[in-house]
Parts: C-alpha cells; sequence; structure tokens
C-alpha cells in the first residue's frame, strides 16, 4: 500500500460514520482506499479489465459516481473514465507525495477515489480519473 494521508479539513458529508465504524463496514482494502487515501497496487483491481454495462457506484455509500460508457483502457493500472456524473464527485489537493495532485473524492461520503490527470482522451474530456477499484461497487445493465 501506498502512504496514507490524513484529511486537513472536517466537512460535514450526507453519509457519515465513525472511523470505527467504517472499519467494520468496509472492507480493509476499501477501508484504507476510501478513508485512509491508500492506493491499491496497478493492474490488481478486479475493475482494471472491467468491460461491462452499467454503473460504478462509490464501496462506502452506494452513490453512484460512473457510467461504463465512460470508462476507457488507459493502460495505467487502474480503471480510468474520462468524466464522472454530474455533481457524484468533489476535488481536492493531495500533496502526499510532495507536490500537488488533483484528488477525486466522493461527494456524498468524502472518501477518496483517486486522482484525475490531464492526459485523457482528447476527443472528449482530455481528463483521466484514475480511480481505485477498492473504492467502487459495480451495478451492471443486465440484471
Amino acid at each position: 500500500m501506498a502512504q496514507e494521508t490524513q484529511s486537513k479539513k472536517k466537512k460535514n458529508y450526507q453519509y457519515e460514520k465513525t472511523d470505527k465504524e467504517w472499519q467494520s463496514f468496509l472492507p480493509k482494502i476499501s477501508y484504507l482506499v476510501l478513508r485512509k487515501a491508500a492506493t491499491e497496487y496497478p493492474f490488481t483491481g478486479k475493475y482494471n479489465n472491467h468491460k461491462v454495462e452499467g454503473t460504478y457506484l462509490c464501496a462506502g455509500c452506494d452513490s453512484p459516481l460512473y457510467k461504463s460508457d465512460n470508462k476507457y483502457e488507459s493502460n495505467c493500472g487502474w480503471p480510468s473514465f474520462d468524466r464522472s456524473i454530474k455533481g457524484s464527485i468533489e476535488y481536492d489537493v493531495d500533496y502526499k507525495l510532495g507536490y500537488a495532485r488533483n484528488e477525486l473524492k466522493c461527494s456524498k461520503c468524502g472518501g477518496h477515489l483517486g486522482h484525475v490527470f490531464n492526459d485523457g482522451p482528447k476527443d472528449t474530456t482530455g481528463k483521466r480519473h484514475c480511480i481505485n477499484s477498492a473504492a467502487l461497487k459495480f451495478i451492471s445493465n443486465e440484471r
């Protein structure tokens, strides 16, 4: 696991739990990613090569985050999306590697999802939302 980072400021979210509740509620890797801003090892997440139509949800609060239509293969080792569902993501600045990176968080529970980079598909948004699989759940359109 990568280094963990502490939240700089306390914000109230629609969906909140104590740290102990998060630990008992989430699988260990999801807890470390969502609540401690850890990062999965590249090419290990279950959604990295996932190609099913549906919606990706926050593993912490079930809030819809991404549509499969916006997922693409970036070969970076993590699921990549060119955009999120409107209003589902909030942005923060992460300095844990010693320089500023744009962190992506769930807007409903504040869970760390990953980071956004400016090397995405130029024919769409130009953005790459690099997301940890452990931060996600998936609902197929083929229910």
